[in-house]
């Protein structure tokens, strides 16, 4: 099966934090067809694909009713049949296919729609509408009962706008994703659940900043939903590998000359060294590859070139001791497997995303290509590693790791 090479987008940034927004990123629906990265699927494949979603179907009215007996132990698993939902397509709204993708990545997380499944219902109906989270649940439900390749999601798509998400507009995908995880996360009332979430998605470091003429230490908890990670080391040469960018990201930093800070001891600017301690990480780890910088001129470029990234990381194999916070959590289960790919092809003014997602319960790829879902192989992911020469193909943007055996 061949898979167009691709190409990303860039500088988007750290959650709960100042992010970028790149509004020439997304892609229009005309210039960038259904059928990028994503070839047609066998009638083997969708075979495969109906008959699982017709034994979802087939068990959720009994779970439903186990989950009413107050069935404890099935409510706990609630959620963990949703790898197969994302069998079905969302069709293209209006350059939506960077919402689409992200959608998918979310329902196909069994731990998020676990938490999705018990948020407490809005009362109003006016309140329904404008709810985020429920309208994610009725669609994830909508595509759950589907028996057509594909749904509309006008409902959850009219809730957004209301949010000032709107259509027909050009998204960078990684502050839209920032932009739907806060919208879930501030209107979740259950505050257990809001806290489930954050803890799902959330990676806490400690920034640092060490004088070298006192050696006296400042430092700051601080936390981010997604890890931007730089395409390029602090000498503009090329990282060859998402492990050297991860080291990269926290290797500190000399601040010299006009970068100097003050120094409450010496009471002066002073040269010093700046860097990060990772704390803690999250079940669900989100990865930014900023593929995309600003040139003097205003002119935003995509950058292309390679960056291979593997199906496992091990944080313990990739930083040092001194990159780790001294209370880190848990640093020894610190090893994930890659879940999803959330791919851009085009250039930096425009272009297409789809997703490819690896199902928790099949072991297996899909590509979601907005109304189009298909079976693929681990050689079609790594086409999305980038290609230097071939500027419109498929890029990775977003990488999502899932922790390996979770507590």
């Amino acid at each position: 099966m061949t898979c167009p090479r691709s190409q990303p987008i860039s500088d988007n940034c750290v959650s709960l934090g100042p992010f970028v927004l790149l509004k020439s990123l997304c892609c229009p629906v005309l210039l960038m067809g259904q059928g990028i990265g994503c070839p047609l699927k066998s009638r083997k494949s969708e075979l495969a694909l109906n008959q699982s979603m017709r034994k979802e179907e087939d068990g959720e009215e009994c779970r439903e009713e186990a989950v009413e007996r107050g069935d404890q132990q099935l409510r706990a698993l609630c959620g963990v049949a949703d790898l197969n939902n994302g069998a079905i397509g969302l069709y293209n709204m209006g350059l939506s296919c960077c919402l689409n993708s992200l959608l998918q990545v979310f329902f196909m997380n069994t731990h998020f729609t676990t938490i999705l499944r018990r948020i407490r219902v809005p009362v109003g109906h006016a309140e329904q509408k404008e709810s985020v989270p429920y309208q994610m649940l009725l669609l994830l439900e909508q595509m759950q009962r589907s028996k057509q390749r594909a749904v509309y999601p006008q409902e959850l798509v009219l809730c957004l706008t209301v949010h000032n998400l709107k259509l027909f507009v050009q998204y960078d995908a990684a502050h839209l994703f920032l932009s739907l995880w806060n919208l879930v996360k501030n209107q979740i009332t259950d505050r257990q659940l809001a806290d489930r979430l954050t803890t799902l998605y959330t990676i806490w470091v400690q920034e640092y900043l060490v004088c070298q003429k006192c050696s006296f230490e400042t430092r700051r908890d601080s936390n981010m939903v997604t890890l931007p990670l730089p395409m390029f080391n602090a000498h503009s040469q090329r990282l060859k590998t998402l492990e050297d960018s991860l080291h990269c990201f926290f290797q500190p930093e000399q601040l010299t000359d006009n970068n100097m800070c003050l120094c409450e001891q010496c009471e002066r600017k002073t040269p010093s060294l700046q860097g990060m301690r990772l704390t803690c990480l999250p079940q669900t780890l989100t990865l930014h590859l900023k593929r995309f910088c600003y040139r003097k001129s205003s002119w935003t470029q995509k950058i292309s070139y390679s960056l291979p990234f593997p199906q496992s990381l091990d944080f313990n194999q990739i930083l040092t001791q001194e990159q780790f916070h001294p209370d880190a959590k848990e640093k020894a289960g610190w090893q994930y497997d890659l879940f999803g790919v959330v791919a851009h092809s085009g250039l930096a003014s425009f272009g297409h995303y789809c997703a490819y997602i690896r199902s928790l319960t099949e072991g297996r790829w899909y590509c979601f290509n907005d109304s189009s879902v298909c079976q693929v192989s681990w050689d079609d992911v790594k086409c999305t590693y980038g290609n230097s020469h071939f500027h419109w193909g498929e890029t990775a943007y977003l990488l999502v790791y899932m922790r390996k055996n979770p507590q």
